[in-house]
């Protein structure tokens, strides 16, 4: 009887370990998905609320937007019927944030907040230092800047490091554009050999036509804003591959 009751109490004990652990405020910070479609901002107000401002990217430029208070895990958001309010939840995983809604509020109430083609739910994750989206805004605008007073060595220390550790925090086009602007400064450095390995990626397409990479994305905004990507591929693979290797 006694080792049963020990037991017992050592699972009561676990459960409100866990219940506590569930209702843990989710801690301040920029969190970002896996492929950079996501960012979630949660800050801590003075007054101890929790606020949070979710910003998600989806096909065809369709996105998500939302923002509100947790609570006890939770915030429940006002969508366009007042009854039925879309309950968004939030919980700690290893390395940031799952989100996701209450079954009864995932449609239609919580893709009020969502275009057609977009979603946020998922998981969060907090990114290294240097790679927050402020982070890699700041970087590339560095990079510019020395690119443009032909400090191209400079230039490419500056953006090699966040296109290698950041790569999986940064969106399909940023990431493009990122190649692009990197292998130039490499090639302009004397480095044309890295200049095509930098490029590699963006090969593929940039041997298809217009017209393939048009029916291969079918989506049109996503067609049109890829393309810029992918002649400018085209425009810098001929050029590292015209210059002599080292």
């Amino acid at each position: 009887m006694i080792v049963k009751r020990k037991v017992v109490l050592l699972m009561l004990a676990l459960l409100s370990l866990a219940a506590i652990a569930a209702e843990a405020p989710v801690q301040p910070g920029v969190y970002v998905t896996e492929g950079g479609w996501g960012v979630l901002k949660v800050v801590r107000a003075k007054n101890g609320a929790t606020t949070f401002d979710i910003e998600a990217m989806g096909g065809n430029a369709h996105s998500c937007s939302l923002d509100g208070e947790i609570r006890n895990g939770r915030a429940v958001l006002e969508a366009l019927d007042k009854d039925k309010p879309c309950t968004v939840t939030f919980s700690d995983i290893d390395s940031g944030v799952r989100v996701g809604v209450t079954k009864e509020s995932a449609y239609p109430a919580c893709r009020y907040f969502c275009g057609m083609r977009a979603e946020f739910e998922g998981e969060y994750l907090k990114p290294p230092s240097g790679c927050a989206p402020a982070e890699i805004k700041r970087t590339r605008e560095e990079f510019k800047r020395l690119y443009d007073r032909k400090e191209y060595a400079a230039a490419r220390a500056k953006l090699e490091p966040a296109s290698g550790n950041c790569g999986k925090f940064i969106d399909w086009l940023d990431t493009g554009w990122m190649r692009n602007d990197l292998a130039l400064a490499q090639l302009r450095a004397g480095d044309a050999a890295t200049c095509l390995r930098t490029l590699e990626p963006l090969a593929k397409d940039a041997a298809k036509s217009d017209t393939q990479i048009a029916m291969d994305m079918v989506a049109p905004t996503d067609v049109d804003n890829w393309l810029p990507v992918v002649k400018a591929a085209r425009t810098n693979l001929k050029l590292c591959s015209a210059t002599p290797k080292k």
